[in-house]
């Protein structure tokens, strides 16, 4: 079963469950994914690999939101954003450990032979590919300066 199929299963059992805030969140997930495979030069079918992409940039922006509530004080929408966030990562793969993507880091360095920052671009380029879902992008970045620097 592809994960479309799987978010549309799950949101008949939340409407089923009447789970407000759960079906809220596939919904937002099943809008996404439709987008996707309507898109311009999109195809009729979305692999599940860029449907993780799609709802990995849901749950990033998903925390960035909360993060900005919680930092005016709107514990009401901190709360709410997270429950959605907790549904969107359960479609997730699981996230690698901080030993896991310095090993990972480390060997894609050690395939491109970089030595230095300047070849920062090349070692991003694999990583990000390889890692996507598994990392946020950020965190790959900030691996890759320090292993480089």
């Amino acid at each position: 079963m592809s994960l479309f199929d799987q978010v549309n299963a799950d949101i008949k059992a939340a409407m089923l469950a009447k789970d407000k805030e759960k079906l809220n969140a596939l919904r937002n997930i099943k809008k996404v994914l439709i987008e996707a495979k309507t898109a311009k030069g999109g195809s009729d079918e979305i692999d599940d690999n860029d449907a993780i992409k799609a709802i990995a940039k849901l749950a990033k922006q998903g925390s960035d939101s909360a993060a900005i509530y919680k930092e005016q004080g709107r514990e009401d929408l901190f709360e709410q954003e997270m429950k959605q966030v907790e549904v969107l990562e359960a479609y997730l793969p699981a996230k690698m450990s901080d030993e896991e993507l310095t090993a990972a880091v480390q060997e894609i360095i050690n395939q491109v032979g970089a030595t230095s920052m300047k070849e920062m671009g090349k070692v991003m380029g694999i990583a990000s590919k390889q890692l996507s879902g598994k990392a946020d992008g950020k965190a790959i970045s900030d691996k890759v300066k320090s292993i480089l620097g």
